[in-house]
C-alpha cells in the first residue's frame, strides 16, 4: 500500500471515489497496423488522427471510447463509437460495465487529455504506454449523478460548440468586412468625393517636378518607362511613354471618380528591391544595421525588430517606407519607422511628397490580388521588379487621401476591437 495524496488533484463530494481507469474499464489496443490496406468495407477503421476509413472486417463490437495514442505532436484524438469497428494498433479501445455512464467517462478522459499528452513519450512520434492510460485517476460519483452530470455537460458542450462556430463565422466576417472597406476605398466609394478638390493629375505633375529635382541632384535615376496615363475623347485610357501612345483599357480594373487618375506605382514612390548580404555578415550585434529578409517580423502596421543585423549594407529601406513582400507570400505589407537593410524577399516603396505612406500601405493591401496574379515560380512564387513598378494605382487628390485614411482607420479600429474580444 502506498500514499497517493500527491496524485489527487482536488477534493470530491461525499459518496464519490477516486479510482484508476483500469479498474472500471477494459482497455485494449487496436488490431490493425499502419500498413493495413483499407477498403470501402462496411466497418469504420479508427486511426490516431481525424480520419476514419472503412475496412471489410471488424475486431470490436461494443460501446467504446477510442483514444488515439501515436502521432508526431502528441495531440491525441478521442472518438466515441458504438457498434462493429476496427482500430489501429496504437488506438486504445476503452469499454466498461453498465454501472459506468460512458458519456461521463468520455468527458472525464477528455478533460485529462492535456495530462496524457504531457506524459507521452517518443522522439519522432509521440505515444502512450498502456500503463499511462490504465493508471489515469477518475473521480467517480454514483451512477445517477454520473447521468445528471453527463446530461448537463453535453448540453453545455453543445453551447460551447455553437459559440465556437459562431466565433469562427464572425472572425471570417470581420476579415471580409476589412477587405470590402479597402475595396470601396480604392474605388472612391468609401467617402463622399468633393468635386472642388484639386484633380489628382495636378498632384502627379508636382510629383514629376519633384522627381526631376531629385534626378538633377543625383539622388534617383531617370525612369526610362516614365509615362502619362490619360483618358481620351473616346473614354478609353491611354498611356504615353516617350513618343509612343497605346490603349491600356485592358489594364483598367474599375471606374474611378472624375478627379482621380490612374498611374504606375513607380510614378508615386521610389522603389528599391532588396538584396541579401552574405550569410557570414549576418550577426546579432546591435551596432550594425538591422536586417530583414521577409515578413516574419511584420505586425499590424510597423515592422518589429528582427534581432538580426548585417555588417555589409546592401539595400536600405528608409523611415516611412512601405515594405512589400515580393516572394512567397507575395503582397504582404508593413511600414518601417527606421533604417533597415532588406533582403531579396522585400521591396521598399518610399512615397514622394503629398503621398502618405499610410495611404500606400492600405492601397497595396487592397491591390494584393493583382500582384499575386502576376507572380511566377514553381517552388515559391515571386514578382519581378517590373511587375512592382508597373502596378497600376488609382490615385485620389491629396485631400481625399486624408479623408479616406481617416475613414478606413475608424472602421478598422472598431473591427479590430471586436476581433480582440473573440480571443
Amino acid at each position: 500500500m502506498k500514499c497517493i495524496e500527491d496524485e489527487i488533484p482536488f477534493e470530491v463530494p461525499e459518496g464519490w471515489e477516486w479510482v484508476r481507469l483500469g479498474t472500471i474499464s477494459n482497455i485494449v489496443t487496436g488490431r490493425l497496423d499502419a500498413n493495413t490496406q483499407t477498403t470501402d468495407g462496411d466497418y469504420p477503421f479508427f486511426t490516431c488522427g481525424e480520419d476514419v476509413f472503412k475496412t471489410d472486417s471488424y475486431a470490436f463490437d461494443c460501446d467504446a471510447i477510442l483514444l488515439g495514442g501515436n502521432n508526431a505532436t502528441g495531440d491525441f484524438k478521442m472518438h466515441r463509437y458504438s457498434g462493429k469497428f476496427n482500430a489501429y494498433q496504437r488506438v486504445y479501445v476503452i469499454s466498461t460495465c453498465l454501472e459506468i455512464d460512458m458519456d461521463y467517462l468520455y468527458n472525464h478522459i477528455h478533460y485529462y487529455l492535456p495530462t496524457l499528452q504531457s506524459l507521452s513519450i517518443g522522439s519522432q512520434t509521440r505515444y502512450l504506454k498502456l500503463g499511462m492510460v490504465t493508471d489515469l485517476l477518475i473521480a467517480l460519483p454514483p451512477l445517477n449523478e454520473q447521468k445528471k452530470i453527463s446530461l448537463l455537460s453535453n448540453r453545455y458542450l453543445q453551447y460551447c460548440e455553437l459559440i465556437s462556430i459562431e466565433k469562427y463565422d464572425l472572425s471570417n466576417l470581420i476579415k471580409i468586412t476589412k477587405s470590402k472597406i479597402l475595396d470601396l476605398a480604392i474605388r472612391g466609394k468609401l467617402v463622399p468625393q468633393d468635386p472642388n478638390d484639386e484633380p489628382a493629375s495636378v498632384l502627379l505633375e508636382r510629383i514629376r517636378a519633384e522627381k526631376e529635382e531629385l534626378i538633377k541632384q543625383g539622388k534617383i535615376k531617370r525612369d526610362k518607362k516614365e509615362s502619362i496615363i490619360f483618358r481620351g475623347a473616346d473614354n478609353s485610357y491611354y498611356e504615353k511613354i516617350g513618343g509612343e501612345v497605346s490603349c491600356i483599357d485592358n489594364e483598367i480594373p474599375f471606374d474611378i471618380p472624375e478627379n482621380w487618375t490612374w498611374c504606375r506605382l513607380s510614378h508615386i514612390s521610389e522603389i528599391i528591391m532588396g538584396s541579401s548580404p552574405n550569410s557570414t555578415d549576418i550577426c546579432d550585434d546591435e551596432q550594425y544595421t538591422e536586417f530583414h529578409q521577409g515578413k516574419i517580423y511584420f505586425s499590424d502596421r510597423t515592422i518589429s525588430c528582427s534581432g538580426q543585423y548585417t555588417k555589409s549594407i546592401t539595400k536600405i529601406a528608409s523611415p516611412n517606407s512601405v515594405l512589400l513582400c515580393v516572394r512567397a507570400p507575395v503582397g504582404e505589407v508593413n511600414i518601417t519607422d527606421r533604417n533597415i537593410c532588406i533582403g531579396r524577399g522585400l521591396a521598399s516603396l518610399k512615397p514622394y511628397k503629398e503621398i502618405s505612406e499610410i495611404f500606400l500601405f492600405y492601397w497595396l493591401q487592397a491591390l494584393k490580388g493583382r500582384l499575386v496574379e502576376k507572380a511566377t515560380g514553381t517552388t515559391f512564387i515571386a514578382v519581378t521588379t517590373d511587375v512592382v513598378k508597373d502596378l497600376i494605382i488609382p490615385l485620389p487628390p491629396y485631400n481625399s487621401q486624408i479623408s479616406i485614411i481617416k475613414a478606413i482607420e475608424e472602421v478598422i479600429s472598431q473591427l479590430s476591437q471586436l476581433e480582440k474580444s473573440l480571443n
